[in-house]
Order: structure tokens, then C-alpha cells, then sequence
């Protein structure tokens, strides 16, 4: 991996395309800023999102380019329209969904970098089962939730 010494662009219409779980554009990777952070889009379709799940190696970032977005975190539920922002901290479950009328897009930021690979990994690998997917997921840090965790309302 390089060191983080030079600026990193992703002009608009680039990254790398990653059809698992949605659609995801990979727009900066963990390689290009020395692991510091990476950097994708979710084009997420009404009613959709990932379940209940944490992060045991990142912190992330989101900002609602398109649409509106329902963030459970902690026990706390915030709404967001095109425009808003939210971090959550790594270590903590947290799911969110697109509770609008139209798809809905996002641009996450991921710190420090690397999880942005686990949709290029998981279309890559095509697992077919809960346990395989859970198992390319640890290799992650992420975990999923049952839905009734105590640790979110």
C-alpha cells in the first residue's frame, strides 16, 4: 500500500462498478490513500437496506445524495433528505433504509479504508448461503444481527 501524499479525484461518471447486495460504485479505494479511507456510492431502491449490522474495523460516513434515508444507530433513529449527513462509529449496530418514494443514492465513506472491496469481493464470489456470505463478511469485520438485538430499538 502507498502512502497518502497525493490528492485522490474521481471524476464524476468513474469508479468501478459492484452489482451485489444493489448497486454500488467504488469510487475511491483504501490503495489509493494509503488505507486511510474508501469511498463508494449505494444506489438503494425504495424500501431497501442492509440488515441490522456492525463494523468491527470502520467508522463510516454517509451523505443522502438522492432520496430519504432512515438511520437506526444505537438505540437512535435519525431521518435524512438529499443533502444530509450522518457518521457512525465503528464497533456499534446500525442498519439504515430508503423510506422514500424513489430510489434513493448514497455516498459513503468508509475509515479507515478497505471494506469499499466487499462488493467487488461478494460478486466476485457468489455465495449462496447466509453462512457463506457471513463468512466473506468476517473477513470484512462486518457482522450481521438478528433484527430483535437489544442493542438497537
Amino acid at each position: 500500500m502507498t502512502n497518502f501524499t497525493i490528492a485522490v479525484a474521481s471524476p464524476p461518471g468513474h469508479g468501478t462498478q459492484a452489482m451485489a447486495f444493489g448497486k454500488h460504485v467504488i469510487r475511491i479505494m483504501a490503495a489509493n490513500t494509503g488505507g486511510s479511507l474508501g469511498m463508494f456510492e449505494a444506489i438503494v431502491p425504495t424500501g431497501e437496506g442492509p440488515p441490522l449490522h456492525l463494523h468491527e474495523r470502520e467508522d463510516e460516513f454517509f451523505r443522502v445524495l438522492a432520496g430519504r434515508f432512515g438511520f437506526w444507530c444505537a438505540g437512535n433513529y435519525v431521518e435524512l433528505a438529499e443533502g444530509g449527513c450522518i457518521a457512525l462509529p465503528r464497533g456499534v449496530p446500525h442498519r439504515f433504509r430508503n423510506i422514500g418514494k424513489t430510489e434513493g443514492h448514497l455516498m459513503v465513506v468508509v475509515t479507515p479504508g478497505g471494506f469499499e472491496n466487499f462488493f467487488s469481493i461478494i460478486e466476485l464470489c457468489k455465495p449462496e448461503t447466509p453462512e457463506q456470505v457471513a463468512s466473506v463478511a468476517s473477513d470484512f469485520g462486518l457482522i450481521f444481527l438478528p433484527e430483535g438485538d437489544s442493542r438497537v430499538a
